[in-house]
């Protein structure tokens, strides 16, 4: 780390070192921090709280947490409502708030009820970053580490270098804040924030209203980046006054004159409407560049572009015109409360009348949930991402805009710049939020939850217990692994695991969504994994980029994946292998990823030594070949033992064991 003029820091850091358990400010160091509020949704909730209950505790330990159920809303059989059902009665037991079905997706609700300046929240979604704009550290993370953030562990991660991104000018009409993220998606690639924080500071920032920070924020994760973070101002005091929370806010910003691990710099009024062609965040262009191109399907809202503003921008653009014919213009309300706003402001009659379709507020078609385009057709969507097949329908052509392009080409039945709709229409914030507080249900008394008895619906599993490291990975019989898949670069954990109608209800089933690992890549691999036992997964760069969803690790681990191998591991996935217990090992010499194929038997002699001695290299032989292949074994000591305890609940379990003896 750079040492800043006279000691002055970057916001991020002030923070996490205010927060700061175990380790010290070396970026790449292990460090542990305190952990203020979680927050879970039902994708991942289910398995989390299966994961706490399995603790043997009573009541969180955090400052708070949320559960919010925003995902998996279609009930098309009793599956996603009993663990609708599970989710609630374990808030309530637990002493959890729980937002109900249709009261909107986490991320927006939890910045309207809960989201503090300084404080730190860890959520079980990798678009947890949203609560950045709120100047908070918000860390998507997989489900074990929130339940045991939730127990009153810490968290523990790497040590971020800082991304400092200066901001200034002001963005001109019809151009927003999604073309900012677009921008630095362009200029730095999905992989591009890997092992960051971005800060965003400068002139620029204070033009940026709460609700347009959160949009940049949350599609940080699409950088893979740590998180991301906006000073909190006058702007953010603005927001919390209009969510009757004025109490709530604290001014934080950087230290004037603070130094950056990294710079880069925007001129907001230097750009011009993106968007993100298929199939990758980062694949951006002009709008310009790719005009005129055929439109069958345009979606505002979800996670991202959630807001009043995003809403009633497309509202007024929509007066006294129509939809295109055969255009389906769908909107995603981020929350109840943004949505009801809206309509006292007249925006829904503009959007119904115009011919959009009003959906309920939550995730939907953003993880496949519903609104899959049809064959062969072009849809363009304010969502963060935009994986192959994510949308629920294969060699899907899914764009990412914002919600100005969106509408533009909904009214004119292609993709259009938006600057051709004339003057941009002015949107005026509400000075007070219309809300009803009484739908999110508060945590009762702990003696009144001790009554509370939790129910499971028959899709509910146990969570499956895994065995530590065997014995015999050693001596005259080490480890054997087969090759099961090899992939390659960017695979995202929508290809390990996908989301959608028909897999998502299963997440409470570790057995049953076990079967659908890998399937849109290779359908026959959860079969052959079972088959043949201590598979290998061999990937390129960036593997497991994407959801935060640890079933991808889960999953794997389940049909007998001990180790994976690739040239380089998307943060969150890293950390859900380690947590249970598969050993992510990396090519020292990249070349060496041409050397493995598909079905090849991998050798790994002494592995477990290696691991418990804090060996960083070990080998590979490859049965039939003649050369070995070095691998990294890049991991703290903590990791390591979690690895030879056969993941972190076993590990943590064995802890509070100890402490209950002593």
């Amino acid at each position: 780390m750079k040492k800043t003029l006279e000691g002055a820091q970057p916001l991020a850091r002030k923070i996490i070192e205010a927060h700061l358990i175990k380790g010290k400010w070396e970026a790449g160091s292990e460090i542990a921090i305190k952990i203020d509020q979680t927050l879970t949704q039902d994708a991942t909730g289910t398995v989390a709280f299966l994961e706490f209950e399995s603790l043997g505790l009573d009541t969180v330990k955090t400052e708070l947490s949320a559960s919010y159920v925003d995902h998996n809303l279609l009930q098309t059989d009793f599956r996603n409502a009993d663990d609708h059902s599970f989710l609630m009665q374990c808030a309530m037991k637990y002493g959890v708030y729980f937002s109900p079905p249709g009261n909107g997706v986490s991320h927006p609700v939890h910045m309207e009820r809960f989201g503090v300046p300084g404080k730190t929240l860890l959520g079980a979604d990798s678009h947890t970053s949203t609560g950045g704009a709120l100047g908070m550290i918000a860390i998507g993370a997989g489900g074990l580490d929130v339940a045991l953030a939730m127990a009153g562990e810490p968290f523990y991660l790497n040590c971020p270098r800082i991304l400092g991104v200066k901001l200034t000018g002001k963005l001109g009409p019809w151009v927003s804040a999604k073309d900012v993220i677009l921008e630095m998606l362009r200029r730095r690639t999905v992989k591009g924030g890997v092992g960051m924080i971005v800060e965003y500071y400068g002139p620029g920032v204070k033009t940026l209203s709460a609700a347009e920070r959160a949009t940049i924020a949350n599609m940080g994760a699409e950088l893979g980046a740590t998180t991301s973070i906006f000073p909190s101002d006058e702007r953010t005091k603005e927001y919390l006054d209009a969510q009757g929370r004025t109490n709530s806010f604290r001014p934080l910003e950087a230290d004037a004159n603070a130094e950056y691990d990294e710079h880069d710099e925007i001129d907001l009024g230097r750009l011009e409407p993106l968007i993100a062609c298929p199939s990758s965040p980062d694949n951006v262009k002009k709008v310009s560049e790719v005009e005129g191109i055929p439109v069958a399907q345009a979606i505002i809202g979800s996670s991202v572009n959630f807001s009043f503003r995003d809403m009633m921008v497309a509202a007024k653009a929509l007066k006294g015109k129509t939809v295109y014919p055969g255009v389906s213009l769908e909107i995603n309300p981020g929350s109840r409360a943004a949505f009801e706003n809206v309509e006292l402001a007249g925006g829904v009659e503009l959007l119904t009348h115009a011919g959009a379709r009003i959906h309920q507020s939550g995730c939907l078609g953003c993880v496949g949930m519903g609104q899959a385009p049809a064959t062969g057709t072009v849809s363009v969507r304010t969502f963060p991402r935009n994986f192959p097949g994510r949308s629920g329908t294969e060699n899907d052509q899914v764009y990412l805009s914002s919600p100005e392009v969106a509408v533009a080409s909904a009214i004119f039945g292609r993709i259009t710049d938006p600057r051709k709709l004339g003057k941009y229409p002015k949107v005026i914030e509400p000075r007070k939020y219309v809300y009803n507080k009484a739908l999110i249900l508060k945590p009762m008394p702990l003696g009144d939850r001790k009554k509370i008895t939790v129910t499971r619906g028959p899709n509910i599993a146990p969570f499956p217990v895994f065995d530590a490291m065997p014995d015999a990975f050693e001596g005259s019989s080490p480890f054997k692994g087969t090759v099961l898949l090899k992939v390659g670069d960017n695979v995202s954990t929508d290809d390990i695991l996908p989301a959608g109608n028909s897999i998502l209800p299963l997440r409470s089933n570790i057995p049953r969504i076990s079967e659908h690992v890998f399937e849109r890549l290779d359908k026959g691999f959860a079969r052959r994994a079972k088959e043949t036992g201590n598979g290998v997964v061999v990937g390129g760069e960036n593997y497991g980029q994407g959801s935060s969803r640890e079933h991808a690790a889960i999953g794997p681990r389940y049909l007998g994946i001990r180790s994976k191998i690739a040239k380089s591991f998307a943060r969150i996935h890293r950390a859900n292998l380690i947590n249970f217990g598969i050993i992510p090992l990396l090519f020292i010499n990249p070349d060496d990823y041409n050397a493995i194929d598909a079905g090849d038997i991998l050798i790994f002699p002494g592995i477990k030594k290696d691991v418990e001695n804090g060996i960083t290299r070990t080998i590979v032989q490859i049965n039939g070949k003649s050369a070995d292949i070095n691998l990294r074994i890049d991991l703290t000591g903590r990791e390591r033992e979690c690895i030879i305890a056969g993941g972190l609940l076993n590990l943590i379990k064995k802890a509070m064991q100890r402490r209950t003896r002593f």
